[in-house]
């Protein structure tokens, strides 16, 4: 279910380094260098595939951008916010 702009807004509070950019869930990630960005990129595609929902990513170098959004529901929804967690999570293992 597509979150409103008001939850949206709460749940960014919980989730320091994300905004919302053109409608999607969206954070920059820098890591020391290329390895520890493909690193991240690779922990984090294992523990994706078992949520089932998947970021738009993009990597330069040891910068890698995402964006979450839920196509189906139109917007933002609990996924994308569960997904931020993960990827959080992965990152700070990585760093």
């Amino acid at each position: 279910m597509k979150l409103t702009t008001i939850e949206i807004r709460k749940l960014l509070k919980q989730h320091p380094g994300w905004s919302v950019e053109n409608g999607k869930l969206h954070r920059d990630y820098r890591f020391a260098d290329f390895s520890q960005a493909i690193g991240f990129l690779t922990m984090a595609a294992l523990k994706i595939e078992v949520l089932d929902h998947h970021p738009e990513w993009a990597n330069v170098y040891n910068r890698v951008s995402v964006n979450c959004v839920t196509h189906d529901a139109g917007g933002i929804t609990m996924k994308d916010f569960a997904l931020a967690a993960v990827l959080d999570q992965v990152a700070k293992r990585c760093a």
